[in-house]
Parts: structure tokens; sequence; C-alpha cells
């Protein structure tokens, strides 16, 4: 085919078809380099394919060439191929017509030792390590639900999406996005820069403060994976106060970032499944929980209910507990008047047990012993008061005697002292003298209770005391005998008499004895009364 119209000059070029020519440069490559050794850096190696091949690039500092390894070749590697590892490649340089791209199909690889790179990134990661940004102790939890999830990442490609898909999908959330290049030249400081200032954002300001950061960025090489591994990136990552998770590249990709990030996803869309949980599934959970409680709550109150139920048919009846209650009320009723009458009669026993040891004599005998007693303290504190006098008098002549040379002025105190010890000596006499009429005041009281209580008084009234030869008072006619010798003592003298036959009241006398002294006739309604008999408490 001839780009050239009829009307153009002819010209002596000769004319290819484009596959004429990819196929001619490629004869001519594979002939000028049938046999190469190259020397670089495996870059983008994610294993073999599902074929068998293996498809990967080899770089230096400056350049890069895509290699193949087929599969037979493959299969007799001494060694495999890994990602950042320096190795002398033997092939054969040739092109891909199809894309126009040429490539080395390798036979046989040999290390050469690692990577520049790798080299670089290992010294970088030893040195962050060893400043203490990648321990497990700086590492902060996720929160359970956030309410805002900040995402650094590019604004354009497919990352972003997935995220906000995986998260609308679990739990819809606010989303605050900070668009940031994840490649190429001053994506490092973009990256880290988003960081500081989702940090800076104050809480309830415009913007939410996000609850965790996610910094995310799809695969590919290690170059292209190489501003996670900015050290300025790692330390933004590391003094972040916001839990923050790494999503960078694929699952076998690994950076400097995953190490300083409180959690490594493997993909973004793991990323955002560790962020939030499923909303469906918290749901479910609560129904379930609400659904168990309601039903112990059910069954508690059913086992309660019977509880109940049988307490109450184990409870006895009113009547029955009313039973013994009654029965001690009625037999504490019926006793109640027994009771008061033998309380009555033991107090009346108790009573007369006192009133039998109270005698005349021993209050005689007492009272004479307080009367000696108040004598023996009178005359104690006579000597006492006599003593102090004369100690008083001998101080007072010393004092007399000190003075007389002694200025006017204290003579005259010495003279005021005096006088006023007079005055308490008064005084001293004058309470003493005040105790001691209280004293006898108090005896003469005593005397009088003693005079009142004195069975004389009894004997002015007209009453008798009858003694047996013994002298011990007689109480009744039943203790004694006729023919018995007994003394009866009036107020105003005692009388000697011998008992004659004891007989009931009102009958005569049967025998011999004492003349019994004729009563005056009394009227007829005086002898029909009956005789007065002493009271009663009932």
């Amino acid at each position: 085919m001839s780009f050239f119209s009829d009307n153009d000059s002819p010209s002596n070029l000769a004319e290819y078809s484009v596959s004429e020519l990819s196929g001619s440069i490629k004869r001519t490559v594979e002939q000028a380099f049938d046999q190469v050794r190259v020397r670089g850096e495996i870059s983008g190696y994610r294993g073999p394919h599902s074929s068998g091949h293996a498809y990967f690039s080899l770089k230096d500092d400056r350049a890069r060439i895509d290699a193949v390894v087929w599969k037979g070749s493959f299969s007799r590697l001494r060694f495999k191929p890994e990602e950042g590892m320096e190795v002398i490649a033997t092939g054969k340089i040739t092109t891909f017509p199809g894309s126009s791209k040429y490539q080395i199909v390798i036979e046989t690889l040999e290390p050469a030792g690692a990577g520049a790179l790798m080299a670089l990134l290992e010294e970088r990661r030893r040195k962050l390590a060893a400043e203490g940004l990648f321990d497990a102790e700086r590492k902060k939890p996720l929160p359970f639900l956030p309410k805002v999830i900040g995402v650094v990442t590019s604004p354009t490609g497919s990352v972003i999406r997935d995220i906000l898909h995986r998260i609308a999908d679990r739990f819809p959330v606010h989303v605050v996005v900070w668009p940031v290049k994840v490649q190429g030249e001053g994506s490092g400081q973009e990256v880290a820069a988003a960081i500081e200032g989702f940090n800076a954002f104050v809480p309830g300001g415009p913007i939410a403060r996000p609850d965790v950061l996610i910094v995310a960025r799809g695969g590919g090489s290690l170059e292209d994976l190489w501003s996670f591994n900015d050290e300025i990136v790692v330390r933004a990552a590391a003094a972040s106060r916001i839990p923050l998770i790494a999503a960078v590249g694929h699952e076998t990709d690994w950076t400097l970032i995953d190490h300083a990030a409180d959690r490594r996803a493997p993909t973004p869309t793991g990323a955002a499944e560790m962020a939030v949980p499923v909303k469906a599934d918290l749901q479910a959970e609560i129904a379930s929980l609400a659904a168990r409680l309601g039903g112990a709550m059910a069954r508690q109150m059913d086992n309660r209910r019977q509880g109940v139920r049988a307490l109450a048919r184990a409870l006895p009846s009113l009547d029955q507990l009313l039973a013994l209650p009654r029965r001690r009320f009625d037999e504490a009723a019926a006793g109640l008047g027994r009771g008061l009458h033998m309380n009555t009669v033991n107090k009346r026993r108790s009573f007369e047990r006192v009133a039998a040891h109270l005698r005349p004599d021993m209050l005689v005998t007492r009272i004479a012993e307080r009367r000696q007693r108040v004598d023996e303290r009178l005359l104690r504190a006579e000597r006492v008061i006599e003593r102090r006098l004369d100690q008083l008098r001998a101080r007072l002549s010393a004092f007399d005697v000190s003075l007389r040379a002694t200025p006017a002025r204290i003579r005259t105190q010495t003279e005021r002292s005096r006088d006023r010890l007079k005055g308490l000596a008064l005084r001293g006499e004058s309470a003493l003298a005040g105790d001691l009429a209280r004293r006898r005041a108090l005896l003469q009281a005593q005397d009088r209770v003693l005079q009142s209580l004195s069975y004389r008084n009894v004997l002015k009234r007209g009453y008798a005391l009858v003694r047996d030869e013994d002298g011990a008072p007689v109480k009744g006619a039943g203790e004694l005998g006729p023919g018995r010798a007994i003394a009866i003592e009036f107020a105003d003298g005692v009388v000697d008499a011998v008992t004659g036959p004891v007989t009931s009241p009102g009958t005569g006398s049967g025998g011999g004895g004492a003349p019994q002294r004729k009563k005056p006739a009394r009227p007829e309604t005086d002898a029909a009364k009956p005789a007065p008999r002493q009271g009663t408490l009932f």
C-alpha cells in the first residue's frame, strides 16, 4: 500500500508493511543479540503465571527491560527468582511485534547479590526500627464502630471506589477523602501532609475529624510503591494520633508504612473491612440477643411465678396461724387471776420475811453506832481544827517576828493577811458548826423515825404485848397451853399472869385461869353485826 498519490514524485525507498518491518526488526535483534548476559535487579515479580511462564523486569538505576522465563526453562532454574534480587540473566533479546516492545528471554539465572533499592530499603528499615517506630507498644486499637473514616489515596483510581463500595455494603458511614498522588515525584510529601492534616482537625469543627485513617494504593512494582517507603511518610504514620490502616499494594507487597501503621491490610478492600463491621451482622446479633433476653425474662418470670405458687401452697391458712396464739392468749387470760393472787401472796411473804428482821433493838443499835461515829468525827474535827489553829498561830508568830524588821507596807499587808486568816478561821468554825447542826438534825430525824416505828407507841393506844417465860413475843393463842407463865407488857408497866385453857372466840372460859372481864351488853344490831375482817386486794 502506497501513501503517495499519482501526482507525488516517486521515491527510491523500499516500501514495507508493518508486519514486514516488525519481523525484520525482530530478526535483526535476535541475530545481533542471540546470546547476552544482563545484570540487573528483579522487579515486579509475582511468581509464575497460571500457564507456568514467569514475567518480570530487570532494572538498574537508569533503565529497565522486560523479561520472560518460559515454562520449560523455569523448571530447570537452580533457584527461583525473588523480588528485589540482583541477578545475572543469560538469554537472547527478542521483540514482541504486537506492541512494539522488546524483551529478554531468559534461559539461565545466577544470583548477583541484593539489589540496590532493596539494600537501601533494608537499611532504612533497620534505622527506623532502632528508633522504635515499629514497636508493638505504639500500636493503637481500631475503634469498633467509627463515625467518620478518613481515606488518603488517589481520587481517580479504582482504590477509592473499592473502599467506598465496601464501606457502603458493610456499614455506611461518613467518609472524608484527602486526594494525593500515590506515585511519582512529591507523592511521599503529599501522603505525609494528608496524615498530618487529618490529625490537625479539631473535634466538632467544620470538617468532621476521622476516627480512623486508611492510606491506600493499588498494586505495582517496587518503584511504583517507593513513595510509601519514604522516611517522611513512615514518621507521619507513626506519629498519627488517629488509628491508621495501611493498605498499599497487594498482599505480597510490603512497604515501610506497613510496619509503622497500627494495622496492615492486604488490600484496600480488606482495609475497608477492617474499618467497619457488617451492619446486617450487628443487627442480626442484636436481634438474637434481644430474643434471648426476652426468652430468658419469660422463663425467669415463669420460674418465679411457679416458685410463688409453690410457696403459697406451703403457707398455712390464717386460722392455722392464729390457732396457737389464740390458745396461748386464752391460757394466759385464764391464769391471770391466779397469777395475780399468787404474786400478791409471794409479795406478802417477802414483806413478812423482811419485816421479821426489822426489830427495834436493831434500829437502836444502828442509831447508837451512827451517834458514836458522829461523835468520833466531831472529836476528830475539833482536834484537826485545834492543830490547824496552832499551826496558824505558830506561823503568825513567826511572821510577826520576821515582820518587825520589815517596812510598814509589808507589815500592813501582813496585818491584812492576818485579818483574812481570822475571817477564814471564823468561817471554818461556822461551817463546822453548821455541818454539826445538820448532822444533829439528821440524827434527830432518824430518832423520830425510830420512835414512830417503836411498838411502845402502839402500847400507848391501849394494846399490850404478851411474852412467854423466855421473853419472846407470843403471836397467837395456839402457841400457849394452860398453866404457862406469861408477862403482859402495857405502856406503863408489865404484869405477870398464868394462862388458862384455850377457848374459841365468843365462848366462856371452861377451867381455871385468869378471870375474864365481862363485856358490856350491846344492842341487838351490834350483836348481829359480824366481826370485821381484814380487807383483801381482790
